[in-house]
């Protein structure tokens, strides 16, 4: 058991929630505080790639959104008509019971990861965040927005790419930098041939199909935004229309079904990577708080998982606070780089229309690391 017995975990996102369940599994006390007073979530699905699969497999909770998700093999990828240009099959790393890859609904996700923490007992409450801490060599004293407070071995900010806590920890230093990218979901019945991960490139533009369940599946697409504009809602179908006019094929078919703007997910892309070790301490940043990258490699939620494991992990280990948290820093710190790293070269050589740019290539190396033990 680890000799931290107590945890503060600051965010109720994927990031935080996964953090929470693995701790409480190792026989740690969590509380876990969320800015949001109505604990929703953003966007329209999550693809869970092989990496992810074998860590949620690990967590103990796959099993229960298994039925609620659609479980697929491969990846297919596409020029702009709809032509293959290339199939990479998937990698069953949680074992041979378990699919390669899993595309689920985000409130799908949630509805099983916030019942799995509350069930193995972490105490969560809404509409809280930190107001200030102070730390010593034992421990954390927490003053909390509402006035309470708390002592703990370990604060862990899970806060997302604005991050209270790394502000706290580290000043202006940090900033999520516009990528010149923004990103448009939409959701549809899903079609009998998307039965896989299918991603249609090329210069002039560029989309996705993922599949979420039977019946479902979502749309995405990138698009070259250098002002980062603000849009009307209302204009959000036809904006995205207008994105999609190069794309032939399947996407063409769909392009004409958008129609609800209140159903497309409009996003800028925002970056950011602290580029030192993530912790003073004990406080700790994990997920987007510490390296929020673009979704062009599917990994941004996955290493935000992939933290929360480590952490536990390690916290079980031997050695002092300050040894654990090198050890996760030693494990985590070039992986989320190097995915940080190429996920927004592949924006930048998006934006530049860059036909020589091997995504192709790209994809096949980032599953071969990610395939690798954590």
């Amino acid at each position: 058991m680890s000799e931290v017995n107590k945890v503060l975990i600051v965010g109720g996102g994927i990031g935080g929630l996964c953090a929470a369940i693995a701790l409480r599994r190792q026989g740690v006390a969590v509380d876990l505080v969320e800015i949001k007073s109505d604990w929703t979530v953003y966007g329209v699905g999550i693809i869970q790639q092989s990496n992810v699969v074998r860590e949620m497999a690990n967590l103990g909770v796959l099993d229960r959104y298994l039925d609620a998700a659609y479980a697929f093999e491969d990846v297919g990828i596409y020029n702009l008509e709809g032509q293959p240009l290339a199939r990479i099959p998937g990698q069953r790393l949680a074992g041979p019971q378990y699919p390669a890859n899993v595309g689920i609904s985000r409130l799908a996700l949630h509805k099983v990861l916030s019942g799995a923490a509350i069930e193995q007992g972490a105490q969560v409450r809404l509409g809280l965040s930190v107001e200030a801490f102070e730390q010593d060599a034992h421990g954390v004293d927490v003053t909390f927005t509402d006035g309470s407070q708390g002592r703990y071995g370990l604060l862990v900010g899970a806060d997302g790419v604005y991050s209270k806590i790394r502000g706290m920890l580290f000043g202006d230093r940090y900033k999520p930098r516009f990528t010149g990218q923004s990103v448009w979901r939409y959701n549809f019945k899903r079609d009998p041939s998307i039965d896989h991960l299918a991603s249609f490139v090329g210069a002039e533009g560029n989309a996705g199909l993922v599949p979420l369940s039977e019946d479902l599946m979502y749309l995405f697409s990138t698009s070259h935004e250098p002002q980062n504009p603000w849009f009307e809602p209302g204009q959000l179908a036809e904006l995205m229309r207008e994105r999609l006019r190069n794309i032939g094929g399947l996407i063409g078919e769909l392009r004409e079904q958008i129609t609800d703007p209140s159903q497309v997910v409009y996003k800028p892309m925002e970056v950011l990577f602290v580029d030192e070790p993530w912790f003073k301490g004990r406080v700790l940043l994990i997920g987007d708080a510490a390296h929020a990258t673009t979704p062009h490699l599917g990994q941004g939620a996955g290493m935000a998982i992939e933290d929360a494991l480590v952490l536990s992990l390690e916290l079980a280990g031997t050695g002092d606070m300050q040894a654990k948290l090198q050890r996760f820093m030693a494990r985590r710190f070039e992986r989320c780089k190097f995915i940080s790293e190429k996920s927004i070269l592949a924006g930048d050589r998006e934006m530049a229309r860059d036909q020589s740019f091997d995504r192709i290539g790209l994809t096949k190396q980032m599953l071969a690391l990610t395939a690798e033990p954590i």
